[in-house]
């Protein structure tokens, strides 16, 4: 069944959209969620939230992270800096800082989490009041990554609030 909304129930979802929350991890991808989640918060007249959760350090220790939006603050940590939580921290700041930058707006706002993805994504969520929750799908195969398992599925499993998910995967 296809559901069409009239001009006025537009209006009135707009007005009631005032913060948007954007979930980034240090994925390549994070450029285009942050650029979506933005142009959408923008279009609403919303406030701008963006968020990076800290989960397992090891995460962090891999060689293989290839720096996004110009962020290289993150490679130029030390191997003790990267292991130490507040290292972590003041890495994961300075991405968002840059990705703020990169988006050419001060208004925005930038948070820090520590714990499971899900549940710091949810959990800010709920302390902000935001009204939509913006997050990206990396799965080749998004659709068997929603049902085998992952942030994005526990997140939309346990939200109270609409969640706008990006697909990321590459085109062929």
């Amino acid at each position: 069944m296809l559901i069409t909304l009239g001009v006025r129930n537009l209006i009135n979802i707009s007005t009631k959209m005032k913060k948007v929350l954007i979930a980034l991890d240090y994925d390549p991808t994070a450029q285009k969620i942050a650029e979506t989640g933005y142009s959408l918060a923008k279009a609403l007249g919303a406030e701008v939230f963006l968020l990076h959760v800290i989960s397992d350090p090891v995460y962090y220790a891999s060689r293989d992270y290839s720096p996004i939006m110009g962020f290289n603050g993150y490679m130029d940590m030390g191997s003790i800096q990267k292991e130490s939580m507040e290292g972590l921290k003041v890495a994961s700041t300075q991405f968002l800082d840059k990705t703020k930058q990169h988006l050419a707006d001060d208004s925005i706002q930038i948070l820090v989490r520590e714990g499971d993805f899900a549940d710091a994504i949810l959990k800010s969520a709920k302390e902000l009041h935001a009204d939509i929750i913006v997050i990206g799908s990396h799965s080749q195969k998004w659709l068997e990554k929603i049902v085998m398992g992952s942030v994005t599925e526990k997140v939309l499993n346990h939200t109270t609030i609409p969640l706008f998910v990006v697909p990321t995967k590459k085109r062929k």
